[in-house]
């Protein structure tokens, strides 16, 4: 597919950076099939292209992602049209198709990527933001991650705090975000895109080959300690205890732990601050 064909992500060059843009603000850029495989469109055109040096990865309107896509109307007419296996053999393909070779693949991408998220940045939505090198987060940014197919939140802010922020689930803002080494940068969410944008342009100037042996040592760095063991190891349990790759099982809302963080995050804020 050429990026001129692409439906819900957004592709322009700036400069030497590419910048990648979810592109479904009706829907808080819900991250569905189509999404997810437009994105590796981009990212491929980008790594491709000797013009570009790094890549920006963006979401239209208020929001970075609210997450995975649950029904939307193109998810519904393209699931009909593009069926998994019934079974435990289309769970699996699913899951891994979408979530742990794109997710492995984006952060093993040979230029530098950087996330700016706004707004929510939740399951689907953290998952894509963890894949990428740097992430710089608005003001206004709530995070919220889970436990189903790529999980990286133990590594993302150390396993202490994903364990106290998900045993009662809740959103970290921006300041934690940063505080617990998951944002590298807070800013303001009228500064945000022209930070990163400005970031990714010094980056992209930098010699290509030695960014990429950089990205390689960093990366191993993570792996010797056990990175992509443990993300193959919590999804493989996970299609085991029959959460069907991130699907709760029947009679349970997949929905409710955004709506405990919801409730969470509300009873944190001021008084005077609620509605």
């Amino acid at each position: 597919m050429d990026v001129s064909a692409l439906t819900q992500v957004q592709y322009d060059v700036v400069g030497r950076v590419a910048r990648v843009s979810l592109n479904r603000p009706r829907y808080r850029n819900a991250l569905g099939r189509i999404a997810l495989e437009e994105l590796d469109v981009a990212f491929e055109t980008a790594v491709a292209d000797s013009g570009v040096g790094a890549i920006v990865l963006r979401g239209e309107g208020q929001h970075f992602s609210a997450g995975h896509d649950l029904g939307t109307p193109e998810k519904l007419v393209d699931d009909e049209a593009r069926p998994y296996p019934e079974g435990s053999r289309g769970v699996f393909e699913r899951s891994w198709e979408l979530y742990i070779d794109k997710g492995f693949r984006w952060r093993n991408l040979p230029k530098p990527t950087i996330a700016a998220v706004q707004g929510y940045c939740i399951f689907g939505g953290w998952m894509l933001a963890a894949a990428m090198d740097v992430v710089f987060a608005a003001e206004d940014a709530r995070f919220l991650g889970n436990r189903f197919q790529y999980f990286s939140v133990p590594w993302d802010i150390g396993v202490r705090r994903a364990k106290e922020v998900m045993f009662a689930p809740r959103f970290i803002d921006a300041r934690e975000a940063y505080e617990y080494g998951f944002a590298t940068r807070v800013l303001p969410a009228d500064e945000l895109d022209e930070h990163t944008m400005d970031y990714a342009a010094r980056v992209a100037q930098s010699d290509e080959f030695e960014l990429r042996l950089t990205k390689l040592a960093l990366n191993q760095a993570q792996d010797l300690q056990g990175y992509t063991n443990h993300i193959l190891a919590i999804h493989n349990s996970q299609l085991r205890g029959g959460s069907q790759g991130g699907q709760f099982p029947s009679g349970q809302r997949r929905i409710a732990p955004i709506d405990r963080a919801l409730d969470n995050y509300e009873h944190r804020r001021p008084a005077s601050e609620r509605e």
